[in-house]
């Protein structure tokens, strides 16, 4: 694995890229695109992987990389079924600003898109979140729906 990625992605194949919140990504040295269920997952043993109902992710976890699934709801659940065992982590509630028309989510409003997952994560971890969501259609309503979280961090950890 090269040392330059600390975020690995697992995109499921089906996933309409059209409307994927991280395209634009995929040209960054320190991300790793993997489809699912094409390509093998590597060892997660330095990785945390990003998930519901885990304790939450924080500034302790910076020294491991992300692992971060994409996919719509439905998908994604079967995939964190068929992940390797590894430290898992959550992000705390915020306020998504990616418009949700789908179903198989008991609580649509509690998820985020996979890139405001990654944004956070990223403050959250102490890492340089410049670029991110440069492509990112809904970017100034996420940030504004969250600004108290995100600028409580920003001071905490820059």
């Amino acid at each position: 694995m090269n040392k330059l990625v600390s975020t690995i992605i697992l995109r499921h194949r089906k996933e309409n890229l059209k409307k994927c919140s991280l395209r634009g990504l995929e040209s960054r040295t320190d991300c790793l695109f993997l489809t699912y269920p094409v390509d093998p997952i590597p060892d997660l043993s330095s990785f945390i992987i990003l998930t519901l109902d885990a304790p939450l992710l924080s500034a302790d976890d910076r020294d491991y990389g992300l692992f971060l699934v994409d996919a719509t709801w439905r998908y994604a659940a079967q995939m964190c079924e068929n992940l390797p065992q590894g430290q898992r982590r959550s992000l705390p509630r915020l306020k998504t600003a990616y418009p949700r028309y789908q179903t198989g989510c008991s609580d649509p409003d509690s998820g985020l898109a996979s890139i405001e997952a990654l944004y956070a994560a990223y403050l959250l971890t102490g890492r340089d979140p410049a670029g991110l969501l440069d492509r990112y259609h809904w970017r100034e309503a996420f940030l504004k729906n969250n600004e108290k979280f995100f600028g409580e961090i920003t001071k905490l950890l820059f």
